[in-house]
């Protein structure tokens, strides 16, 4: 059913939904166009529209290839939508779906190109704060790059930053989704450009392993991964590769590279993976301490017993079923200090065999209690075997004869 959007749109079909509105396919004095229909409760907050407006002219500056465009923004009454350009494809969440992991030439492409969208953001003091597959689009009708992979758009922009306002959210509050949340916005500090990047890193992460290096189980245990664990490597890529994403996965966001040198030092590499096919990793298990919710608010998220490990980004909105769209913009509870410290750094989700805990997980550090046990109760029982032969010995000489005066001093008695 068609609605018009303020006066000079009209939006004819849903393409998706989200938790942040709705997507529609709409029509607009110069064509076909996306409109993102923010939902009734943000507009209906005449602070947060305010402040949105002020972004109004960043937003309309963001004129670069590998950028949605945002056309405009409308504000009618209890209406408040971007209006962007339609990009005819996909996004990359669904290519993902559908193959799991992809080969490292195109993985590389794809992030190159979206480097270089944020670089033109960046440049223009904009940052987006919510970088994930959902958020890159597929251009199906562009011309195919290296490794086949279409060109890559970034979309989005601004919705973050909407949503997280002083009256929606309390300074012990953070947005965005769990997997690709920078270190520094887990323990509250204000979102600077480097926090792209280390979305970025971990979706080129999740391209080439199938899964995201921090992601997995209970939202409060992903927040506190990215913290207080290492990355684990991946095999079969090349050094260069690896040190590169290392680097942009840095926990100190001043060792991150710049939006502008990812995108140079990714292509720099395409050559070097021509026909390098996609890799082979087994995903980590669940953990029994995955499932533990030390560091969240349980009114914002109550996990089912039954409910499975889900990969990639870990749905916030209770109750919400997947969507084409998968907004996860919620508030979340900053883990204290003590929650966050957990001890030492440790390697995040190593891939292991079928049946054995990850080093360093809950299970692993039991089974070590158990092994130490086991090993304590023999080396006592052997000890308490010493102590009797020893008095057996210094009670006799094994035939009944008398024992030596100074046992301890004495060899046993030559028959």
């Amino acid at each position: 059913m068609a609605r018009n959007i303020g006066s000079r749109y009209t939006a004819h079909q849903i393409l998706g939904r989200g938790s942040a509105g709705t997507v529609w396919l709409g029509e607009g004095p110069e064509g076909p166009v996306a409109i993102k229909l923010l939902r009734e409760d943000l507009a209906s907050d005449q602070e947060l529209v305010g402040r949105f407006v002020q972004e109004r002219t960043a937003l309309l500056g963001l004129d670069h290839p590998h950028v949605v465009a945002v056309r405009d923004l409308v504000v009618d009454g209890n209406d408040l939508a971007l209006v962007m350009t339609l990009v005819r494809g996909t996004d990359l969440r669904t290519r993902l779906d559908r193959e799991r992991r992809l080969a490292p030439e195109a993985a590389v492409a794809i992030i190159a190109d979206v480097a270089d969208g944020l670089a033109a953001a960046h440049k223009a003091q904009v940052v987006h704060r919510d970088v994930k597959p959902e958020n890159i689009l597929l251009d199906m009708e562009g011309p195919l790059g290296p490794g086949g992979a279409h060109p890559a758009l970034l979309t989005d922009f601004g919705v973050a930053k909407l949503i997280d306002t002083p009256r929606r959210t309390k300074a012990t509050k953070i947005i965005g989704t769990p997997d690709y949340l920078a270190p520094e916005i887990v323990e509250g500090l204000p979102p600077r450009a480097a926090v792209d990047i280390y979305a970025l890193a971990t979706v080129l992460y999740e391209l080439l392993a199938g899964f995201t290096p921090f992601g997995g189980g209970h939202p409060g245990a992903v927040l506190r991964r990215h913290v207080t664990e290492t990355v684990v490597p991946l095999p079969g890529i090349p050094e260069e590769l690896w040190q590169l994403l290392v680097q942009c996965l840095a926990k100190a966001p001043a060792s991150r590279l710049r939006a502008s040198e990812l995108a140079v030092r990714l292509r720099d590499l395409l050559p070097l993976l021509a026909g390098i096919p996609p890799l082979e990793v087994d995903e980590p298990g669940p953990e029994e301490s995955d499932q533990e919710p030390a560091a969240y608010d349980e009114q914002q998220y109550t996990p089912a017993a039954e409910e499975p490990r889900r990969r990639g980004a870990v749905p916030l909105v209770p109750g919400s079923a997947p969507d084409s769209n998968r907004d996860t913009h919620t508030s979340m509870r900053v883990p204290a200090p003590d929650e966050l410290a957990g001890g030492p750094l440790g390697t995040a989700r190593a891939p292991r065999a079928p049946g054995r805990p990850r080093p360093g997980s809950a299970r692993n550090k039991a089974a070590a209690v158990r092994k130490r046990r086991i090993t304590l109760g023999v080396a006592a029982l052997a000890l308490c075997a010493l102590v009797a032969v020893g008095g057996w010995l210094a009670t006799g000489d094994g035939d009944g004869g008398p024992a030596p005066q100074d046992s301890e001093n004495s060899a046993p008695a030559t028959p």
